[in-house]
């Protein structure tokens, strides 16, 4: 483990943003060849994003170099356009993950990102130097880990927990010589957290060929206020339907780093199933939080409005911003998946405690 000068502490993500980072599609066996009708849906589905984030705060997206001209015709005028080699554009996953030392600087952790746990169908030759990268051009300090991470893979309340899935972090793909102990001292080493919450599993499509093991972010998620927002598939016939309940169940019996238990507020699936015969992971939990705004998949569905409702109580001082993001879970994530926060700096002594407007 790497030796620290400064306390680290991951601010949640509701703490005010200096940016947001985001990734331009490549051409790719995600998203196709150049040209093809998938990866200008991707790259449209990508912009949509992009767009609306800009209203509220700068966007910098990373771009293969020989896509940044078709990066600028897209996006040039609202977004700082940045060339880096680039496998794919889940920058969440890929991305560093920002915090502040007690000395209120930025930081940023570079975890070891591998393919998703060395997946065979990835790549991740250029994708594994993107964190570093982006350190660099933020004028961050970077701190290495050893372990293997994503950023949809962990979820920070600003209190002192985080959000954790045992079969991702102690995926034999991933970190098959860590112990559990080892991982979440990690962890807490670096987010400057204390109580991990370890949920058994993910969602049902998230253990197919091209899931992460069950990334965090698709089905839990803080609010400001300490609840836990939570996923839940009413439809018995969906297999999402079980993986909930015992979500909920499991939950119940979790406590929050005061040891108190969590307030959870169910936050219902759409009422999509399937879409081309299979069945969907579509989810409201796949929010972005940014300046002034929660940015929430919609899909068309009856369900989009009474999810946009949750978030406002949960965001009483944000608009919340309704994208179409089936193009997005359709090449496998959501919003939160392409989007990275770079935080404010912070005043000196702010990353020591909870600062008073991250609890609003």
């Amino acid at each position: 483990m790497t030796s620290l000068q400064h306390a680290l502490r991951m601010p949640p993500e509701w703490a005010p943003h200096e940016r947001t980072w985001m990734a331009f599609p490549p051409s790719n066996d995600t998203f196709g060849d150049p040209g093809s009708a998938t990866l200008e849906a991707a790259r449209a589905a990508w912009a949509r994003v992009a767009r609306v984030i800009a209203q509220y705060e700068p966007v910098t997206v990373v771009a293969a170099p020989h896509d940044e001209p078709a990066a600028r015709e897209l996006l040039g005028e609202v977004a700082t356009i940045v060339p880096m080699p680039l496998d794919d554009a889940w920058m969440r996953d890929i991305g560093p993950t920002f915090v502040h030392q007690d000395d209120g600087e930025l930081a940023a952790v570079d975890w070891i990102f591998n393919g998703w746990g060395a997946q065979s169908w990835a790549a991740w030759d250029r994708d594994a130097h993107i964190a570093a990268a982006i350190t660099a051009q933020a004028g961050s300090r970077r701190i290495t880990s050893d372990l293997v991470n994503e950023g949809g893979a962990f979820h920070v309340d600003g209190r002192g927990t985080v959000l954790l899935t045992e079969t991702v972090q102690r995926d034999e793909g991933r970190n098959p010589h860590q112990s559990r102990e080892q991982i979440e001292a990690e962890i807490h080493a670096k987010l400057g957290t204390s109580n991990a919450v370890w949920f058994p599993r993910g969602l049902a499509k998230d253990y197919e060929e091209f899931g992460t093991r069950g990334h965090v972010d698709m089905f839990a998620a803080f609010t400001p206020a300490g609840h836990i927002l939570l996923h839940r598939q009413e439809d018995p016939s969906h297999p999402d339907h079980q993986v909930t309940e015992e979500m909920r169940s499991f939950l119940e019996s979790a406590r929050d780093a005061e040891g108190k238990p969590f307030t959870i507020i169910e936050v219902p699936a759409p009422q999509t199933l399937r879409q081309d015969g299979e069945y969907v992971d579509w989810t409201y939990i796949n929010h972005y939080v940014a300046n002034g705004v929660v940015v929430l998949c919609a899909y068309e569905d009856p369900r989009d409005e009474q999810a946009a409702a949750l978030l406002a109580q949960a965001y009483p001082d944000r608009a919340i911003e309704l994208v179409d993001a089936r193009d997005i879970l359709r090449f496998g994530g959501g919003i939160h998946c392409i989007t990275q926060q770079q935080p404010s700096p912070a005043s000196a002594g702010d990353s020591g405690g909870i600062a008073e407007s991250w609890l609003r």
